[in-house]
């Protein structure tokens, strides 16, 4: 019978050394309040963020917006004119440049990845060219210098983060002119602004001096020396160009806005969701240690 007494004692004791045993063991995998806890801050500061992002990016896109439709006639002239003058284009001559419209910044959707995929297309498709690329915007670069070195002939950048002047375009004009480069194919790609959500890439052909000095109907229109075609050509170069930054800038604060508003509703979903994650653990520790304590009580 004593050892019968010594046995209920000790289960008693372990009944009672039970309420201190920790209550918070969870499965291997699982995570825990503090790692939930901790998730749940940094998904809302992230959402924060966004948010504000989202809110900048709205000011700026409202801005250049406005800014873009009295800068749209300076491209449409100055292609006017060329189409007019009907300057042949060969495009199995050997020497070709592109000039690119891009962003310095991400986290504006595809803007920068369209422009990037259609230079590394360009080259695939045309492997016994001698291609070169003249890129406005820090992202094509950081994206493809490493594996794509050769292409590049210039790189502008800062061009994103204020209003594009006309004097920015006519500094890249002046740049593209007096590098000396003499091209049989151009062309200037960029970004056109369709609406918030929507944009296009597309492209304007871009004329060397020699193919514009060369054509034939050009002298219908006037008595032309060289000078004045260089100057003419300097400031067509600056227009279309001028046009084409603003649609880009348009695009890359409309696109952002875009997708700061995706970032911050996804973020709100997701803070629901651990939100519920975390009180039903919350809840499963509590159910948990009242369990133990009432078959620790019970075994009294």
């Amino acid at each position: 019978a004593s050892w019968v007494r010594d046995e209920h004692r000790s289960a008693a004791m372990l009944s009672r050394t039970a309420l201190f045993v920790p209550t918070c063991t969870q499965v291997r995998g699982m995570a825990t309040l503090k790692d939930i806890r901790n998730r749940l801050k940094s998904v809302k500061n992230v959402q924060k963020i966004t948010q504000s992002m989202k809110m900048v990016s709205a000011a700026k896109y409202a801005r250049a917006e406005r800014e873009l439709k009295p800068s749209r006639p300076y491209g449409a002239g100055a292609t006017a004119f060329y189409d007019k003058v009907d300057i042949p284009v060969d495009k199995e001559k050997p020497k070709h440049l592109l000039v690119t419209m891009g962003g310095d910044r991400g986290l504006c959707g595809a803007l920068n990845s369209n422009v990037n995929k259609m230079l590394k297309a360009y080259v695939k498709d045309n492997p016994d060219k001698e291609v070169k690329w003249i890129t406005m915007g820090d992202k094509a670069r950081q994206a493809l210098y490493k594996t794509h070195g050769e292409y590049f002939m210039m790189t502008f950048s800062d061009f994103g983060r204020q209003p594009a002047t006309f004097t920015d375009a006519a500094e890249v004009a002046e740049s593209i002119i007096n590098s000396g480069y003499e091209f049989d194919v151009g062309g200037i790609y960029y970004n056109q602004f369709k609406s918030v959500v929507s944009y296009k890439l597309r492209s304007v052909p871009l004329h060397s001096l020699q193919s514009v000095s060369e054509a034939e109907s050009l002298a219908v229109y006037d008595s032309l020396d060289a000078e004045v075609i260089r100057s003419y050509q300097e400031y067509q170069l600056a227009s279309v160009l001028y046009a084409c930054m603003k649609e880009t800038n348009c695009c890359e604060h409309s696109a952002r806005m875009t997708a700061m508003d995706s970032a911050t509703k996804n973020a709100g979903e997701m803070i629901d969701k651990l939100t519920l994650t975390f009180n039903r653990t919350r809840q499963a520790v509590i159910t948990r240690e009242l369990i133990e304590i009432i078959s620790g009580a019970a075994a009294l």
